[in-house]
């Protein structure tokens, strides 16, 4: 029944288009231009090109590619069969393996594209408008994230080679996002003032950030910034990483690195139980988001007051980590 009414939902579609594209042509002398799904990819993805960041089109390719993946065959007819159902019906896989998030981040994309392609001329209704997000829920990684102990976070420092060891100790200091701390060059950094500024990469939120003295003294003890160009980044390897490519590299590394130290078991590559990279990430308690958490949690436990926890420069009592 609901394969009939998906034929006969194509079908209308079909023939509305059909009569629309004789009117435009009676009416202007012209073709109505169409293309496949896979066509208009490919040329709105080399538009993207040439108006965003690499990260950002990288993102774009990536749920293209699914939502192509997704479509099959259908892929190769004209854009405009194209329904609200097949949408729906790619969010609704997808809410079965990834997260929310994950998945409203496609959807996202995917109304930017046939928003594109119903500017373009090239469909007359866009079958994302009416296809709602789904609800975030709490995930078991929420709950249980925890911060770190200072044993752990010594036998991370420890399994950290130089660089990561360096990002460590910027995600307990500063509390920013991992890809944040990747994408920091000099040019953040005030040694004058003693403050650390950036955009962070989630909200857009302008951050002006006073550098701990632990913080000062690990940054003193990197390469001399009068020897470096202003935008050199401060962690090499982990800003080609995030420019080229998406924070969830670095994450994985990081995953690794938690392993060597002992907090979290290692992962396989190869798919396991019928799982693969494309589902849901396992739960774990660890991870380098909890560094935003531990520093406050430490003040927490000195009995700092909550009022100005936010506000406080870090103490000088955890310079033992650097």
């Amino acid at each position: 029944m609901d394969y009939e009414a998906a034929v006969r939902a194509k079908r209308t579609a079909k023939q509305v288009r059909s009569v629309i594209a004789g009117l435009h042509k009676e009416i202007t002398g012209e073709a109505l231009p169409t293309k496949t799904l896979a066509e208009f990819v490919a040329g709105w993805l080399e538009d993207k090109s040439k108006e965003t960041a690499d990260s950002t089109l990288v993102f774009y390719r990536g749920t293209s590619q699914k939502f192509l993946t997704f479509m099959g065959a259908a892929s190769e007819q004209d854009i405009a069969l194209i329904t609200k159902q097949d949408v729906a019906n790619f969010r609704n896989e997808g809410a079965g393996r990834l997260s929310a998030k994950t998945v409203n981040h496609d959807l996202k994309c995917l109304k930017m594209l046939f928003k594109a392609a119903r500017r373009d001329g090239v469909i007359v209704e866009d079958p994302t408008e009416f296809v709602e997000t789904i609800r975030h829920r709490k995930s078991d990684a929420d709950s249980n994230r925890r911060a770190f102990t200072m044993d752990e976070l010594k036998a991370v420092l420890v399994a950290c080679d130089p660089e990561w060891r360096s990002m460590a100790i910027f995600g307990l200091y500063c509390g920013q996002r991992l890809g944040d701390i990747a994408r920091l060059t000099w040019a953040n950094v005030d040694l004058e003032k003693r403050i650390l500024r950036l955009t962070t990469g989630k909200t857009g939120k302008r951050m002006q950030i006073p550098i701990a003295e632990p913080l000062l003294r690990h940054i003193e003890s990197l390469s001399a910034p009068d020897a470096l160009p202003e935008d050199s980044p401060l962690h090499p390897r982990a800003h080609a990483t995030v420019t080229t490519s998406n924070s969830a590299a670095l994450s994985n590394q990081f995953a690794k690195i938690l392993a060597t130290a002992g907090l979290r078991e290692k992962q396989a590559h190869r798919k396991s139980h019928g799982l693969g990279r494309g589902s849901k990430r396992g739960h774990n308690a660890l991870s380098f988001h909890c560094l935003r958490a531990t520093a406050t949690t430490l003040m927490h436990d000195a009995g700092i007051p909550s009022s100005i926890v936010q506000e406080i420069r870090f103490s000088t009592e955890f310079h033992g980590l650097t």
